[in-house]
């Protein structure tokens, strides 16, 4: 086991795929912002939270609007959203891994820039709630990803020293938040994340289906 004992998983991009709706909706309010804003840098925000992602850009564009009421507007188009569909776009294997991970005795947390209302909304929606110890949204912490707080907070919830802690993040900047945070990490490449790097992960893998995380955690 090579004292793995918590695993912390980041959400979108990893449980449910929906970086393609974050951006849809993301698209539609610089749209009626009037603000020009590029894929490429619409990407570089993929692992940040919300507030800090508008927070960056009512900054450069000198907006007259508050990160709270544009947050605020951002995760109530989503939440609405999310309950037209009716199965949420889940990434394959990723729920039989937190199964199993939990059946084998392993601590899981989760460790998301989204809203708490947005966590538990998709966990539940998802059947998955009860597996996870913890949950810490990033939204709520100060600073966000690339930072290590998110990690480390969970870490500490879960009562594990950092070099006991297994990460599985889809971002560039949620891998160097793990790497930071002194923790082993599994990059998921998620082709709906963007191009991302994760040369910094420990692992990288394309299908949960793929993975003996038996084997993984051996290596760790």
């Amino acid at each position: 086991m090579a004292g793995i004992c918590t695993v912390i998983f980041d959400m979108d991009g990893v449980i449910i795929d929906s970086e393609p709706v974050h951006r849809k909706i993301e698209k539609e309010i610089f749209t009626e912002l009037g603000l020009n804003i590029s894929d490429d840098q619409h990407k570089t925000y993929t692992g940040t939270s919300s507030v800090e992602m508008w927070t960056e850009i009512i900054k450069a564009n000198q907006l007259e609007i508050s990160p709270a009421e544009i947050t605020h507007t951002n995760h109530e188009r989503y939440i609405r959203y999310l309950k037209t569909l009716k199965m949420l776009p889940v990434i394959d294997g990723v729920k039989e891994l937190i199964k199993s991970l939990f059946q084998s005795g392993k601590k899981l947390v989760l460790a998301s820039s989204s809203s708490r209302e947005q966590i538990e909304f998709i966990l539940r929606r998802l059947n998955i709630r009860t597996y996870f110890l913890h949950i810490v949204s990033g939204a709520e912490l100060p600073k966000s990803k690339p930072h290590p707080m998110i990690f480390l907070k969970a870490a500490a919830l879960a009562h594990a020293e950092p070099k006991q802690c297994l990460v599985i993040e889809d971002s560039n900047h949620g891998v160097t938040a793990a790497k930071a945070a002194g923790m082993k990490c599994i990059g998921f490449m998620n082709p709906n994340s963007g191009n991302q790097d994760l040369t910094q992960a420990d692992f990288r893998i394309t299908d949960f289906r793929d993975l003996n995380i038996d084997n993984v955690i051996d290596d760790c």
